[in-house]
């Protein structure tokens, strides 16, 4: 047995699997979060946020998985069609064509495993069922949300504690790039992708020099960062954090003056 570690008097490492080294799991989360490994249902919870969002407890009967998608169900319907995931997006400040892919992506595939909470038939419109959003949960992903859409305190910990290479309670695009590649499974090209399109998004999104900060990334989860992001663009202040077109353009006139000189 190994040295007793923040109260654990078992291995939580294997010789023979370095990836068990390198990934060190969250160990004391409990000491703020009580029970981290059992789901919660509705409160994505942190050892910052040991009470969750004040926003989720008006939503208290959905799921957190179910809070996430809210924003883009218009007319609170419980149906997302293609044109409220493209308005929600362009409240999000996204591009046209930004927000036209991923209208094309989210409903294309994720509007039948929703659908079958209903019907074993495709929805002719291509809504996705905010109901039975949970049969969209894909393979390679973090794990943060379990098969039934509720959170895991426990997993969203263990995203910092293996990924946050310099403690800073934030990621980078790097270090998000690498935690895709971690979770990936075997034979799962979808889970792959959904991964990459989501969390390239957060980060387009969220990011703030060059980071995604663990308050920002829980509030995603749950859905309340959404709402916070379109209040401050109409309250004529703008959102001060994500990358877009003049991020990318400015980017590349500094490493073209770079260059010159």
């Amino acid at each position: 047995m190994g040295t007793p570690l923040n109260g654990v008097d078992f291995d939580v490492a294997a010789a023979q699997c370095p990836s068990t080294t390198q990934r060190k799991q969250a160990l004391d989360v409990d000491t703020v979060v009580p029970k981290p490994s059992v789901a919660r249902a509705n409160l994505a919870v942190s050892r910052e946020k040991p009470d969750g969002s004040a926003g989720s407890k008006k939503l208290r009967d959905y799921t957190v998985l179910q809070q996430h998608v809210p924003f883009w169900d218009r007319d609170a319907d419980g149906l997302i069609y293609p044109w409220d995931t493209y308005c929600g997006f362009r409240d999000l400040g996204f591009s046209v064509l930004f927000s036209l892919l991923a209208m094309v992506i989210i409903n294309a595939n994720f509007s039948y495993p929703t659908r079958l909470s209903v019907s074993w038939w495709p929805d002719p419109w291509f809504r996705v069922y905010v109901g039975g959003i949970h049969k969209a949960k894909h393979g390679s992903d973090s794990g943060i949300y379990d098969k039934q859409g509720r959170f895991v305190p426990q997993m969203f910990e263990d995203m910092f504690s293996q990924w946050d290479v310099h403690g800073s309670g934030s990621l980078s695009a790097g270090e998000m790039w690498q935690m895709i590649k971690g979770n990936r499974l075997a034979a799962d090209p979808f889970g792959w992708g959904a991964a990459i399109f989501e969390f390239g998004t957060t980060w387009l999104l969220l990011q703030k020099d060059g980071r995604v900060s663990k308050e920002d990334l829980r509030q995603t989860y749950d859905g309340t960062i959404f709402w916070r992001i379109r209040d401050a663009r109409k309250q004529g202040n703008g959102w001060d954090k994500g990358f877009g077109l003049r991020d990318l353009l400015s980017l590349g006139q500094r490493k073209l003056k770079a260059h010159i000189m």
